[in-house]
């Protein structure tokens, strides 16, 4: 298995469907629903396994202190093995590299515990999606020697 940034169209494409499919369509949210105007100034990366990409994940700056997670998912047929919590790992050396001093983000309320594990803490109920997935803003603070 391999986690790195898209390389090609195609590859990016891929990203935008697999994201589309796992976090959009089970709520009949359109083709393009999964993409934000936060796109081009984010860093992107993919979960391979023999070629396929099954795991997708964002993360942008919101300030020099503060950077976010979104649209991080996993193809059902491949979760509880570690791959997200690797991408986790991929994106959190990123923002380090950038000095953050907190990462946040809005998690669903089936992925909660997941980032628990990782070491994020509730802060509070956010949103509510698609007026039934209840979300909850997630941060973990770093320390910058």
């Amino acid at each position: 298995m391999e986690i790195r940034e898209p390389r090609t169209e195609e590859e990016m494409e891929a990203y935008y469907r697999l994201r589309w499919k796992i976090l959009r369509k089970p709520w009949n949210q359109p083709y393009g629903s999964e993409k934000d105007d936060m796109e081009e100034n984010a860093f992107h990366i993919i979960a391979l396994m023999n070629g396929n990409i099954i795991g997708v994940a964002r993360l942008h700056f919101n300030y020099p202190q503060e950077a976010q997670i979104r649209y991080m998912a996993v193809d059902e047929r491949y979760r509880n093995i570690g791959i997200g919590s690797r991408m986790l790992k991929k994106l959190e050396e990123k923002a380090r590299r950038r000095e953050v001093e907190k990462i946040i983000l809005d998690a669903r309320e089936n992925a909660v515990e997941f980032y628990r594990k990782n070491g994020y803490r509730v802060v509070r109920p956010s949103k509510i999606l698609f007026g039934e997935i209840k979300h909850f803003l997630m941060e973990k603070k770093f320390q910058n020697v």
